[in-house]
């Protein structure tokens, strides 16, 4: 735990230092929500509800995959053997799943924010919802953390990145758009445990493989 904890640290620093990550991420979301707000609600004023949420979480997946696709990219071949010297792979791989869930978090609440204000409300349970965006946060941030780690060791990650994502992250997709869809139709907490209970799921069998497999990728 203190070698996850200072890797955590370390990367917040370095992320407020140099801000690429945020800068790309913000302008990204930013800039997709203003033109589905012209497209959309300047010329039309009408915006479905599956609509709504299908583009909010379409939004979400590529600013996570910007997000993730950093994860590596900027680490250089000395600083890989600093780490490796300092930590242990488990260690590291938790601290990046970690550290890009809790950038994920903050940038999809925020733009959840914005999303509403721009595009309308469709939300009926709140509370249902944060939840589905904690979970997706989650399950973006191990998926894309341990394909990053892949991709890193190609000649041309971003493409390898892009092409391994969409095919792993559609099933969890799937079913956040479930769960969202839920909480704006207000049901109850009760019938959306199998949703939640599958994301969660997912997302525990992500990061235990992540643990796993991340050792034998980091001695390459």
């Amino acid at each position: 735990m203190k070698e996850i904890k200072s890797l955590i640290w370390k990367d917040i620093k370095l992320e407020l230092r140099q801000q690429n990550t945020i800068n790309t991420m913000v302008l990204f979301m930013v800039s997709t929500i203003f033109l589905c707000y012209i497209s959309f609600m300047l010329r039309t004023n009408n915006l479905e509800g599956l609509t709504w949420n299908t583009l909010f979480w379409i939004i979400l997946l590529f600013s996570a995959v910007n997000s993730a696709g950093n994860s590596f990219r900027k680490e250089t071949a000395g600083r890989h053997l600093y780490y490796y010297q300092l930590a242990g792979p488990g260690a590291i791989i938790l601290a990046k799943i970690l550290f890009n869930f809790l950038l994920l978090l903050v940038l999809s609440l925020s733009g959840f924010g914005l999303y509403l204000a721009l595009l309308g409300n469709h939300v009926a349970d709140y509370t249902l919802y944060f939840i589905a965006l904690v979970l997706g946060s989650l399950g973006f941030s191990s998926s894309l953390t341990l394909l990053a780690g892949i991709a890193s060791k190609t000649d041309n990650s971003s493409g390898v990145l892009a092409v391994l994502s969409l095919p792993v992250l559609l099933p969890l997709i799937n079913m956040l758009i479930k769960l969202s869809k839920n909480a704006m139709d207000g049901l109850e907490l009760s019938a959306s445990y199998d949703e939640i209970m599958t994301i969660f799921g997912i997302d525990l069998i992500v990061i235990a493989l992540s643990y796993l497999l991340f050792p034998y990728l980091w001695k390459s």
